[in-house]
C-alpha cells in the first residue's frame, strides 16, 4: 500500500451498486415466499440492524448479477491495483452480503458493515472509521454521507444529487455521475408499448357493429385506460420480482430496475399508485362489475408473478386467460353480451401466442442452459411445445369454422357464408409466425411483432374485408 495515500473507504448501496441491497432482499425473500411481508414489520420494530440480519438468514443475493457501477469500479481497480491504495468496503448492509460482494470483486483488504445488533450507517459509520483511520477518504452517494464526507480527508461522489454536491465540496475530478433517466426510461417501465394488448377491450364494441355510438365508444376508452394503469402495474411488480433472472437475460437486463435506473424502492409507491388509478376509473367511469373483473385481472396478475409463472403449461394457459379476459371486460363495459364462440376462439389463438414464446424462449438458450430461468421448460421440450403452440391456433380456426353456422351470425351478417375465407388467412398467419419463430426471426413477444409485421396488418386488413362484405353484402 502507499505509505502517501490513506485508505480510501467505498459506500456499497448506490455507490459501488446502482440498486439498494436491503431491498433486494426484501423483493427476493417475498418472491420465495409472500407471507413474510406480515413479519417484515415486526423485523423493522426491533431495528434495520436486527431486519437486516433476519433477512441474511432467509435469502441470499447473486452477488455476481448485482448493476455494479462500472466507472467506479475501473476507478477502484486503478487505485488499488496502480497507486497501491488500500480500499476498505464500509457499507450499511449486512456484512454476509459485504463479505460476498468483497470476496467477488477481490480489491477490497477490510469490510466494514451491519451485524445483528448495529446498524453500520451515518454517524455510527463515521465513528467506526475515525477509530480505525487517522486519516481517511471516502466515497458515497447520499446525504446519510454527510456527517462522513466532513470527517473524510477528500470525498468522492457518486450520483450525487445537485443538493448534496452543494452541501459537499468536491472537485470535478472526484464525481461520478450518472445519465439521468428521464421520462422515456419510466415509460420503459411502465411498458407503455405494451399498452397495445388492451386494445382487445375495444374487440366487443367492433363485433357488436355499435362503433359509432359515442357513449359506447367512451365506455370502451375509459375501460381502456383503466386496463393500461392495471397492466403497467403488473409489470412494475414482475419486473421488481424478476431482478435475479433479468440480469443474466441477454436483452432484459436493460430494464429500468434491473440495470439500476431507477431504484427499486420507487416499485413498490409506483405499484400501489397504478393499481390505484386503475380501480379508481372503473368505478368512477364504468360499473362495479367492470372494476370486479379488473380486480380479477389484477389478482391473476399477482398470482402469475408470484406462482403460476414458474409452472409448466399452467402459465400459458393463464397467459391466454388474460387476453381473454380483456375482450370479456370490453364486453362488460359497455353492456354487450359476449358470445361463448368468440371466449372460446380467443382462448385457443392466445395459448398458440403463448406457447410461442416459450418457444422463442428455449430457441434462445445457449447451449450451456437446460431450461428457462424461473420457468419449468427444459430444452427438451421445445418439440411438444412446437406441437402443442400450431394445434392451438388450429383449434381456434376450427372454433371460428363452426361460429358460422351459429344463430348470432346469421343476425349480424347478411352472407355468413363469406366469413369462410377467414379461415385460410387465419391458418397461414399462425403456420408464418412459427415459420419465423424457427428461423429466429421473431422478436421475444410474438404479440408485439405481430403489431409491426406488415404481413400481418394485411391478413388483418382481409380479415376486416371479409367481415364487412359478409355484414352488407345480401345473399
Amino acid at each position: 500500500m502507499s505509505k502517501n495515500l490513506p485508505p480510501l473507504c467505498v459506500d456499497l448501496d448506490g455507490t459501488l451498486v446502482a440498486t439498494d441491497t436491503l431491498w433486494e432482499s426484501v423483493l427476493v425473500l417475498l418472491k420465495n415466499n409472500p407471507l413474510f411481508i406480515f413479519m417484515l414489520p415486526i423485523w423493522l420494530w426491533s431495528g434495520r440492524a436486527y431486519l437486516k440480519a433476519k433477512l441474511a438468514q432467509q435469502v441470499s443475493l447473486n452477488v455476481q448479477l448485482l448493476p455494479y457501477r462500472e466507472n467506479v469500479l475501473d476507478f477502484l481497480r486503478h487505485e488499488q491495483g496502480i497507486r497501491g491504495r488500500k480500499l476498505i468496503l464500509a457499507t450499511a448492509a449486512h456484512e454476509s452480503i459485504a463479505e460476498a460482494i468483497a470476496k467477488h470483486l477481490g480489491i477490497f483488504e477490510e469490510i466494514i458493515a451491519s451485524d445483528a445488533q448495529t446498524n453500520m450507517k451515518g454517524t455510527r459509520k463515521r465513528d467506526e472509521l475515525l477509530q480505525r483511520f487517522q486519516s481517511f477518504d471516502y466515497m458515497g452517494d447520499s446525504k446519510a454521507d454527510l456527517p462522513i464526507f466532513k470527517a473524510a480527508r477528500q470525498a468522492y461522489l457518486v450520483a450525487a444529487s445537485p443538493s448534496l454536491r452543494k452541501q459537499v465540496e468536491c472537485p470535478t475530478d472526484r464525481l461520478f455521475p450518472t445519465p439521468r433517466i428521464g421520462y422515456l426510461g419510466w415509460l420503459r417501465l411502465l411498458r407503455v408499448h405494451q399498452w397495445v394488448k388492451n386494445t382487445l377491450l375495444f374487440v366487443p364494441l367492433l363485433l357488436s357493429h355499435q362503433f359509432l355510438s359515442v357513449e359506447l365508444l367512451i365506455a370502451s376508452a375509459l375501460a381502456f385506460i383503466s386496463f393500461c394503469f392495471a397492466s403497467s402495474a403488473g409489470y412494475v411488480l414482475n419486473d421488481l420480482l424478476d431482478l435475479p433472472a433479468d440480469r443474466g437475460h441477454s436483452t432484459k437486463r436493460f430494464r429500468p430496475f434491473a440495470a439500476g435506473q431507477i431504484p427499486i424502492q420507487c416499485g413498490p409507491p409506483l405499484f400501489t399508485l397504478l393499481v390505484i388509478a386503475g380501480l379508481g376509473v372503473a368505478m368512477q367511469g364504468l360499473s362495479l362489475g367492470f372494476a370486479g373483473l379488473l380486480s380479477l385481472y389484477l389478482l391473476l396478475t399477482l398470482s402469475y408473478s408470484f406462482f403460476i409463472k414458474s409452472k409448466l403449461v399452467l402459465d400459458v394457459i393463464v397467459l391466454a386467460g388474460l387476453y381473454t379476459l380483456r375482450i370479456f371486460a370490453g364486453g362488460i363495459a359497455i353492456g354487450v353480451g359476449i358470445s361463448s364462440w368468440l371466449l372460446v376462439f380467443s382462448m385457443f389463438i392466445f395459448m398458440s401466442l403463448a406457447f410461442l414464446k416459450r418457444y422463442i424462449e428455449l430457441l434462445q438458450l445457449s447451449d450451456q442452459q437446460k431450461g428457462i430461468q424461473h420457468r419449468s421448460y427444459i430444452v427438451d421440450d421445445i418439440d411438444m411445445i412446437a406441437s402443442f403452440g400450431p394445434v392451438s391456433g388450429y383449434l381456434a380456426v376450427l372454433v371460428f369454422s363452426l361460429y358460422i353456422y351459429s344463430d348470432n351470425v346469421k343476425i349480424l351478417y347478411q352472407a355468413p357464408f363469406i366469413l369462410y375465407l377467414v379461415c385460410p388467412f387465419l391458418v397461414y398467419w399462425i403456420t408464418r409466425l412459427w415459420f419465423l419463430a424457427r428461423r429466429r426471426q421473431m422478436l421475444d413477444d410474438p404479440v408485439l411483432f405481430a403489431l409491426k409485421d406488415q404481413t400481418s396488418w394485411v391478413v388483418i386488413g382481409f380479415i376486416i374485408l371479409f367481415m364487412a362484405l359478409a355484414k352488407f353484402i345480401v345473399e
